[in-house]
């Protein structure tokens, strides 16, 4: 009784921050469009490079096609992070909504008349690039629209939700692909109606006042932009580890996602393989039903995450969730069949957000303003570079079924690995604070 008491007061609270704040709503539904056009534009694209009877893939192609779709994500991150300390935030998410939008319809356009791979990755490429610059701003922007103390809660909320609107979004490519058929006219509708996220984003931004996100200091960019990101990326480093609970949330985040990029590998090449005689969907459509998995793994994170940082704390939630994450590798992962991948999703779709969240309300609570937006872009690095990584590394290893069990008990090493950092990093701070 008490549980759930406590869970509708959480609740309670961002929904009075709601009515407190139209600010909040306001990026709530810059945050909740741009994810579900983005979930929608992705998913197409790997529809497109993945499950495509046009375009055969072997698991090197696999992961090049990945690394497409998530290397901005590491080559924009730092840029996103420098300027988001600098640029009027409100322009920033305006101005990159609408700069999607267009390259989202170009790389459409490209699909349904049959544009070769290099041009159509090219556009792919500068309108998920464009995409970080809405992702940081908004992470950023945050704590100019809530308060502090109701930011854990606000934040796991809008966090797990935008997640589960993307994979609403991912939901509707996998729809719509299923309704006109497997290629690329089909990923090329879906992309194109995938573009509406970016104008119901662009005119959310719009209704904001100049500066309402910050940053408060109007600084002026003297040095270039090189320097720029190699000093924000220095500031953002020694941010981190001058805050120990945010040295332990990205331990915990690049663990976590160099075991969700081998994972992925392992999910596509097992889903591609119809000959197994599994009574579970495959493809396309089977990928799409691991994405649901993972994202309802995420919504129950966003429940019980507010529950437990206030309890056990940021670190030892980190903790707990990556000794889940242990035994679901072990456990789930290993057996290679559907049926158990599918329950790992889940699991470790809750493992891994229980990380992210308690690394987001570290990165929002305990490092200032003024750096902030630099350390969420030096996130976005260790984010994607482990799984871009991870699934190049597993691409030259893995067997062309997906059916490679010493990949597998890798990943649990690699979970393994960052607990026991983890546990260090937190022994090593409480021995000496000022370390």
């Amino acid at each position: 009784m008490n549980r759930a008491s406590n869970r509708r007061e959480a609740w309670q609270r961002v929904l009075h921050t709601l009515r407190e704040s139209p600010g909040l709503g306001r990026l709530a539904l810059v945050r909740f469009s741009s994810q579900f056009g983005d979930g929608m534009f992705q998913a197409a694209l790997g529809g497109a490079i993945l499950f495509n009877p046009e375009r055969e893939t072997d698991p090197v192609a696999i992961a090049a096609g990945f690394a497409v779709l998530l290397l901005p994500y590491s080559v924009i991150g730092p840029f996103a992070g420098a300027l988001l300390d600098r640029w009027d935030r409100r322009l920033v998410l305006l101005w990159a909504s609408v700069l999607r939008g267009l390259f989202i319809l170009t790389t459409a356009v490209l699909l349904v008349a049959g544009g070769g791979d290099t041009l159509l990755l090219t556009c792919a490429l500068a309108a998920i690039g464009v995409s970080r610059f809405v992702g940081a701003g908004v992470s950023a922007a945050l704590p100019k629209v809530v308060r502090q103390s109701w930011l854990v809660a606000t934040n796991s909320v809008l966090t797990t939700a935008g997640s589960v609107v993307a994979a609403l979004g991912a939901s509707a490519a996998v729809a719509i692909i299923g309704v006109i058929g497997a290629g690329d006219r089909a990923s090329g509708a879906a992309v194109a109606i995938a573009a509406l996220g970016s104008v119901i984003a662009a005119l959310a931004a719009a209704r904001f006042t100049a500066r309402s996100l910050g940053p408060v200091a109007d600084e002026v960019i003297r040095a270039s932009a090189v320097r720029s990101v190699t000093a924000g990326l220095r500031t953002g480093a020694t941010a981190v580890w001058e805050a120990p609970g945010v040295t332990t949330a990205m331990i915990g985040i690049g663990a976590h996602r160099i075991c969700f990029g081998i994972n992925t590998l392992i999910m596509v090449l097992v889903l591609r393989d119809t000959s197994n005689g599994s009574q579970l969907p495959g493809g396309m459509a089977g990928f799409g039903v691991a994405v649901g998995a993972t994202a309802i793994g995420m919504l129950i994170a966003a429940l019980i995450t507010p529950f437990l940082i206030p309890r056990i704390g940021r670190s030892r939630t980190i903790t707990y969730a990556l000794v889940c994450a242990v035994a679901v590798q072990l456990v789930f992962v290993t057996t290679l069949t559907q049926g158990s991948l599918l329950i790992a999703a889940f699991l470790l779709g809750i493992a891994g957000q229980s990380v992210k969240l308690s690394g987001d309300a570290a990165m929002q609570i305990d490092i200032d303003d003024d750096r902030r937006g630099q350390v969420f872009a030096l996130q976005d690095t260790v984010f994607n570079v482990a799984f871009i990584g991870a699934i190049a590394a597993a691409s030259t290893v893995i067997a062309p079924d997906g059916k490679s069990v010493g990949l597998a008990l890798a990943g649990a090493g690699v979970y393994a690995a960052g607990l026991s950092a983890v546990l260090i990093n937190r022994k090593k701070r409480e021995t000496n604070p000022a370390g």
